[in-house]
This record gives structure tokens, sequence and C-alpha cells, in this order.
């Protein structure tokens, strides 16, 4: 038997305040408030792509180093959080081996976004957007995270509804692990390291399982979550720009995660 209702929340943007920002290697060029998966998701063969190491041993580095070093050094492993082509991780060391960046270019991004979070910063990551179609690293990038006023209120809401609550989210593991046990989430109700594939299983899977699943997200790699669910919430609590193609993905659009109570109250 079917339970009733279940709830799929993607993490950076929807649970989370984002602040990122890029910077093009070898330049002193910085880019704020950059809307990762969106220039991901604009062109072809590019990917965000997360590197998975303690941002204390990137500290600890000299910036000198060149970032293809560090991560064989270190045996660092990456991630691709989304990507509008199929890549493979050779690919992604091979492209980053091309090009010169340094360890010095992530310890700029970490820097700017310390210095642009509010001091409850919930977790910092960093990582670098590639165009396999030219071989080239576009940007490093680092992206600072905090919980929205109302995301707790909301799922401690919802669960006690008897909904059961979800995170799929392109985040690391480790990242949404502390998301999770900071809201009441159980662990194992939590995908990382999903692509915008992924978050589409995850709810046809879920599907199979409850009468009803709903999907709150608010980036392009949300967009075959928000269509194959069956109430596709798309959150613009961010701020940033929503392309029409995403908007027209979703069921009802919201400006504050609270919202959703409502929205799932009357499904």
């Amino acid at each position: 038997m079917k339970k009733e209702k279940a709830v799929v929340f993607d993490s950076a943007g929807t649970l989370l305040q984002m602040y990122r920002v890029g910077k093009k290697p070898g330049s002193g060029q910085i880019f704020d408030n950059i809307e990762s998966t969106s220039v991901v998701a604009k062109y072809p063969n590019r990917a965000l792509v997360v590197i998975n190491t303690e941002l204390q041993t990137i500290a600890e580095t000299n910036s000198e180093t060149r970032l293809i070093d560090f991560i064989h050094e270190n045996n660092v492993d990456m991630d691709i959080s989304c990507s509008s082509s199929n890549f493979k991780k050779e690919q992604i060391f091979d492209i980053i081996k091309k090009n010169d960046v340094i360890v010095g270019d992530i310890h700029d991004v970490i820097c700017a976004v310390r210095k642009g979070c509010p001091p409850d910063l919930f977790y910092l990551a960093a990582g670098v957007i590639i165009d396999a179609g030219i071989n080239t690293v576009l940007c490093v990038l680092s992206t600072g995270g905090w919980l929205y006023p109302n995301t707790s209120i909301t799922i401690r809401k919802l669960q006690n509804m008897n909904i059961d609550v979800y995170i799929a989210s392109g985040d690391s593991t480790k990242n949404l692990k502390k998301l999770a046990h900071s809201i009441n989430v159980p662990i194992e109700g939590v995908f990382g390291i999903a692509n915008a594939h992924d978050k589409e299983r995850i709810i046809h899977d879920l599907k199979n399982k409850y009468n009803t699943v709903a999907m709150v997200g608010d980036g392009m790699n949300d967009i075959f979550a928000l269509k194959a669910a069956d109430m596709g919430i798309l959150t613009v609590q961010q701020g940033d720009s929503r392309p029409e193609k995403l908007r027209n993905s979703a069921n009802t659009i919201i400006t504050d995660i609270i919202e959703v109570v409502d929205v799932i109250n009357q499904i």
C-alpha cells in the first residue's frame, strides 16, 4: 500500500540562500553572484565540478601550486554536480591538466565568498566550471550557503502533517548530511551528487511508494524532476532571474519556502 505524500527538496537556492563567486583562471577578474547552473545549462559540453577535499587542506597549500598537482598529491576526488552533456571523470582531470589553474585561484574565490556571506555561514565549497568543447576551465568557483529563515519551520510543519521529506541535490553528500542533521531530515532520505537525470529518477522511484510526490527546486538542474513530479514547485527566493523554460516546467512558483506547506495542503 502506498504512503500518501512526499516532498523532495533541492538544497542550494531552495533550502539554502547562496552566494557564489567565480574567477577566470590566471586573471584578477572576479564575478560575484554567478548563476553556476545556468552558466552550465546554457551551452553544451559544460559541467560544474565539485572539488571534494577539506578546505583547510586547500588553505594550507602554496598558492602557486597547479590545481592538477594538488589533486594528484592529495588524492582529491572530483564529482560532477551538474552538466549539459555526458562526462567521464577522466575528461575532467585531462581538461584541468591542460589549463593553468593554480590553488591561488581557489584561495581568491573562497576568500571573496567568506567576505560576502553572513557570520552564520552554513557551508563553504569550491569547484570549477569546465567546457569540454574547447578544453577549457571557464572559471574557478566557490559557494557559500546559509539557511533561509523559514527553512527549518517548513520542514517541521511538513513532518507534522505526516509528509515524508527528502533532499536530492548536486551538492556533496558530506555537506548534505550536515544540512539534513540540522533540519531533522533522515539521512536515508538524502541523495547527494544528484544531477538532473538522477533527480528525475528519484522522483519516479518515489512515485512507486507515494500517491503524491512534489519536487521543490530553483535551477535548471531541477527541470526534469519538476516535470516528473505530481506537483513541481519552483522557488525564486534566491532572487536570481529564472529562464522561461524553467518557469514553464513547474506547476507553481513561490517566493518563500514556507509557501510549500500551503501548496502541499491543497493537493
